[in-house]
């Protein structure tokens, strides 16, 4: 029986999207749904809610304060930059390597403009994790903070490399790419079927895999999300409970996450909704900053929601402007669920579900829903079909345990350059494989259960079991080695690693950390090291039975 929460908000979104609605809705050529009156590529999207939200503040960044015409202007003149005097072509990859700062952005926007395909590096990469990415995709040059560029710099080969001075103001910080005014520039026309960004993920086969948009697709993730809150502002306004302050959220994701780039960041184009920018992670500096900028949503990995609650210094501020905690890249404890509705009393908790290869689309469930199903990742969002699949790619019926499957406009186009794990990936009919195993209740609430995929989500970072095993090999000292998952109550999942030392071997944990610290970011070495004294266990097929060893000494 669908609760009170979901006949309302069925209503309202069909009053939304139905005749007479503001959003007006087709479908594409695969029969996937999609927005007809909004802009459809992201040098008209960025252009358009730019002019209506002229005079919001976009941005605030320590003492920087941006509005959304100021991205619009800096973004601009950087895209005829980017043309003029660096070479961009349409269908250039061009990369950003650099940690949340407001050159990220207009860095962004302007590639787009420019018709390049906006390349977004993980910050947290070391040297030989980025130059994979470098060697995939062959961007035509890097724009970096001063740190990444010292990192990356070895692996560019013939690359352009733009370092760029972050700290400063966005004038000062983009003066050496710019140079003179470029006003003769034309930029080029870009469709919706042209190629727009390339996002990494975690596959289990290892290396890091280049998941590739086109401006259709990210579009329609964006629209996907600003309609759910369109929706959910209606359900409000229905029952005479609107918004008391001006939308603000805090932008503390990395921007080259799907859930950074296209909930936080582009949805706030749409929205009209101000960003306020953390470099790193801080729970006590995130308290400060929500009570100082009035902040009025918060999404985060469940870790980050978790750290605002047990913060000793967290009765100190009025948080009172808050009224959504959202999570989303992993799944959050049940057990915090109430614990959040009673630490933050203005706040309605609400958890989504989504991939990089739908462009963050997939499943929400939020407030009271979310406290009677805490264990859901939801229902489908707006635009969005969800299946659950068997070996063959046909539906099983509700209440059945299958693969997830999500079907959308959203859905990347592939893999770069990678069409045999592209074809692995999709059905026949369209719907993304998400290697997640769960079923559909009575309600249309997804349940995951399991993971198809040999994968590790820390703190909403996903890592490859195989890559961290390599890894490991890499040192001679190491005879055997497997990496699995284990419970963690504070990031959901950590890597252990269970090690068998070379014969003859000392190898001591102390050593084994030094050697993967240059070869792996820090979030991807394990947490534990379990040295054995004789073979790991094995499958009938010879390889190492994880399964077990994953029994033995998870907890």
């Amino acid at each position: 029986m669908p609760s009170e929460l979901d006949q309302r908000y069925d209503a309202v979104l069909a009053a939304v999207t139905g005749p007479g609605g503001r959003i007006v809705v087709g479908t594409d050529a695969k029969g996937c749904k999609v927005v007809t009156n909004l802009p459809a590529t992201l040098p008209a999207f960025f252009r358009t809610f730019c002019a209506l939200n002229a005079a919001v503040e976009a941005v605030i960044a320590g003492e920087e304060r941006l509005t959304f015409a100021d991205l619009d202007r800096w973004s601009e003149r950087l895209a005829k930059a980017l043309v003029s005097r660096h070479g961009v072509r349409k269908g250039d990859r061009v990369g950003i390597a650099m940690r949340n700062c407001p050159t990220w952005i207009v860095a962004h926007m302007a590639i787009l403009k420019a018709g390049g395909i906006s390349t977004l590096l993980n910050g947290w990469w070391q040297a030989s994790e980025a130059q994979h990415a470098l060697e995939l995709t062959a961007p035509r040059l890097i724009i970096a903070d001063e740190p990444r560029a010292r990192r990356i710099e070895a692996g560019c080969g013939e690359i352009g490399l733009l370092s760029v001075a972050i700290e400063r103001p966005i004038g000062e910080a983009l003066a050496p790419l710019l140079g003179e005014e470029d006003e003769g520039v034309t930029l080029p026309e870009i469709g919706p079927d042209d190629d727009a960004t390339i996002l990494f993920t975690s596959g289990s086969t290892g290396d890091a895999k280049g998941a590739l948009s086109t401006h259709r697709a990210v579009t329609m993730g964006v629209y996907t999300y600003a309609t759910s809150l369109m929706t959910l502002l209606g359900v409000l306004e229905s029952l005479g409970d609107g918004p008391k302050n001006p939308p603000k959220t805090l932008l503390n994701v990395p921007l080259f996450h799907v859930t950074g780039e296209v909930p936080v960041l582009l949805n706030s184009f749409v929205i009209g909704r101000g960003m306020v920018l953390m470099p790193k992670w801080d729970a006590g500096e995130a308290l400060r900053l929500i009570a100082q900028e009035k902040i009025t949503y918060f999404v985060g990995v469940p870790t980050m929601s978790l750290e605002l609650m047990n913060h000793p210094d967290r009765d100190r501020y009025d948080l009172s402007t808050l009224t959504d905690i959202a999570a989303g890249g992993a799944p959050r404890p049940v057990a915090h669920v109430e614990r959040l509705k009673e630490s933050f009393e203005t706040a309605q908790p609400a958890l989504g579900y989504g991939l990089t290869e739908t462009n963050a689309v997939g499943c929400g469930n939020y407030w009271g829903n979310y406290l009677a199903k805490p264990a859901s990742t939801g229902r489908a969002l707006p635009y969005t079909e969800v299946a659950i699949l068997d070996d063959g790619g046909q539906q099983l019926p509700r209440g059945e345990r299958g693969e997830v499957g999500i079907r959308a406009a959203a859905n990347i186009k592939g893999y770069w350059r990678n069409p045999q794990a592209t074809a692995a990936a999709f059905t026949a009919d369209g719907f993304f494989r998400t290697g997640d195993i769960g079923y559909l209740d009575e309600d249309g609430y997804l349940f995951i259960v399991d993971r198809k995929k040999d994968i590790i989500i820390r703190g909403g970072e996903n890592i490859s079991s195989a890559e961290v095993e390599a890894a490991v090999y890499a040192c001679e000292a190491v005879a055997e080695a497997a990496v699995f998952g284990a419970p963690d109550e504070r990031l959901g999942e950590v890597p252990v690693a269970v090690v068998l030392p070379a014969e003859g071997t000392d190898l001591s944990e102390d050593e084994l950390r030094a050697f993967l610290a240059p070869r792996l970011a820090a979030f991807k070495v394990p947490e534990r090291f379990i040295f054995a004294d004789e073979n790991l266990p094995r499958l009938g097929t010879g390889k190492i039975d994880r399964v077990a060893l994953k029994a033995q000494y998870a907890a």
